[in-house]
């Protein structure tokens, strides 16, 4: 089969976020399967080049129609692995210092350039000859993708039989803007309409991939569900996701088990997997215990966080309750984001030295730390669309503290019995709940035996991206079947 994958970001090239991530990693898993091309579009931005990787010019260039004019558009190629990756390069457009967005806001055309790489990926096949099965298209930036396959190139030859899939990373992130852009994009006003392109009077990109895509997924099946009945999480979707809703599918995301394995992580003081994590644990608990300047001391539970501070990830509710349980825990946290959260854990460290330890921005390698060196990791979020870090932490032997919601519910089982359990959960972001559950831990963590069944089933859990990706490759056989008729 051969399957394109656009997106605005993919790791190791470009990314922002989760989605980079996922984006890089399925058209990886993808492409090992047997009789899979996978090609892999992605905006040329301006960090991107160099390294370990050898680009080579597409020769010529091809025209885009933006906005009643015409812009050129050019490629580069990557092969990556298996993975043919092509770079769509306009300078006006993506040779800027950030993708989405500078320390004021967002770019002000991401409208013109999400359009613009939109139908380059479309013409951009076409220029190379790589004629799609299934184009599999993520979040808002490629959400017009499956709008034009639906409208200006229906009656285009080279995609009669491309079947469509789209995938919500983050609904709250959805690409919204005026009755102008509308225009500029080129749509006919007969597409206008509520059922198809028009959202209260202007365009919504990810409606348009929700609404004309011939498949829709989303990254964990609790999430599928929660945007097509909860209003505080479908963020006025809700009633498009329910009209597709037998075209809606939850899957849940993997991670990636060669650079998440305790077994062979060079950045801990000790590798080791669920057979002799008790040793390794220990030693990576006094050194990370030893670098954050933590009283050294084993019988303490040592919680972890490592995540982008918003209330989104239910930080605050850390803030209100940890101290509470300082003279049983102790605290690392790795993040950046809102000023409010993070003078918050400034503070909360400056009071409580031996205890607390904060760490403002990201650092990859003390990220790898403090998986393997803690007890317990706290992700309280009030939503979560999947979630990778509860799956890392897993498997570091480090069980996660979620709330019930999204993909954290799809993955952390907690029932009350620690021999079943792989995790603590909490029905709610609720600073109450929290405190019982952290209360619940620091009697537990005595009980080691106990203790240490919960550590092995949490190890012994499969994050891979194998079961996932079998799953997005039988909705594509599916979709590309019912073309076919």
């Amino acid at each position: 089969m051969k399957i394109l994958v656009a997106s605005s970001e993919a790791f190791p090239f470009c990314k922002t976020g989760g989605l980079g991530d996922v984006a890089g990693a399925l058209a990886q898993v993808f492409a090992r399967a047997e009789g899979n091309e996978v090609a892999l579009f992605l905006p040329r931005y301006r960090n991107i080049g160099g390294g370990a990787f050898s680009f080579r010019a597409v020769g010529g260039n091809f025209l885009i129609p933006v906005g009643g004019r015409m812009e050129t558009a050019t490629l580069s190629h990557v092969q990556w692995g298996k993975v043919s990756v092509y770079f769509v390069e306009n300078q006006k457009y993506f040779d800027r210092p950030g993708l989405y967005r500078t320390a004021h806001g967002d770019f002000e055309d991401n409208d013109e350039r999400f359009i613009f790489f939109s139908r380059a990926v479309l013409e951009g096949a076409k220029f190379i000859g790589f004629k799609p099965d299934v184009v599999h298209c993520h979040d808002w930036q490629t959400g017009l993708v499956p709008a034009y396959l639906r409208t200006s190139y229906l009656i285009d030859s080279f995609y009669a039989k491309t079947a469509t899939m789209f995938t919500i990373h983050n609904i709250a992130y959805q690409g919204m803007f005026g009755r102008e852009t509308f225009l500029k994009a080129g749509f006919s006003w007969t597409d206008f309409t509520p059922e198809r392109l028009e959202f209260y009077g202007g365009v919504n990109f990810l409606k348009a991939g929700i609404a004309l895509a011939d498949t829709v997924t989303t990254v964990s099946p609790t999430y599928a569900a929660e945007i097509q009945h909860l209003p505080d999480f479908g963020k006025g979707l809700e009633g498009v996701l329910r009209h597709r809703s037998s075209d809606l599918f939850g899957i849940i995301n993997g991670i990636d088990e060669e650079i998440w394995d305790p077994a062979t992580d060079t950045f801990i003081e000790r590798g080791y997997d669920f057979r002799s994590c008790a040793r390794g644990k220990a030693a990576c608990k006094k050194a990370l215990q030893a670098e954050c300047g933590l009283e050294q001391d084993k019988n303490l539970v040592v919680a972890g966080v490592v995540s982008r501070l918003d209330s989104q990830k239910g930080l605050d509710l850390i803030l209100e309750t940890v101290p509470g349980f300082l003279e049983h825990m102790q605290l690392v946290v790795l993040g950046v984001g809102d000023p409010g959260l993070t003078e918050g854990f400034k503070r909360l460290a400056e009071a409580n030295p031996g205890r607390v330890y904060f760490k403002q921005g990201f650092d990859e390698g003390f990220a790898h730390k403090i998986y393997a060196g803690t007890d317990i990791f706290l992700m309280p979020s009030r939503f979560e669309p999947c979630g990778l870090s509860q799956m890392i932490s897993m498997r570091y032997g480090s069980l996660p503290v979620v709330t019930r919601t999204g993909g954290l519910k799809d993955t952390v089982n907690y029932n009350g019995e620690p021999k079943d359990s792989n995790g603590f959960a909490i029905d709610a972001p609720d600073a109450g709940q929290l405190r019982s559950i952290l209360g619940h831990i620091v009697s537990m963590f005595k009980w080691r035996d106990l203790w240490a069944s919960m550590v092995k089933n949490a190890m012994k859990g499969d994050y891979s991206w194998n079961r996932s990706a079998a799953d997005y490759l039988k909705l594509f056989s599916i979709a590309w079947q019912k073309k076919q008729l």
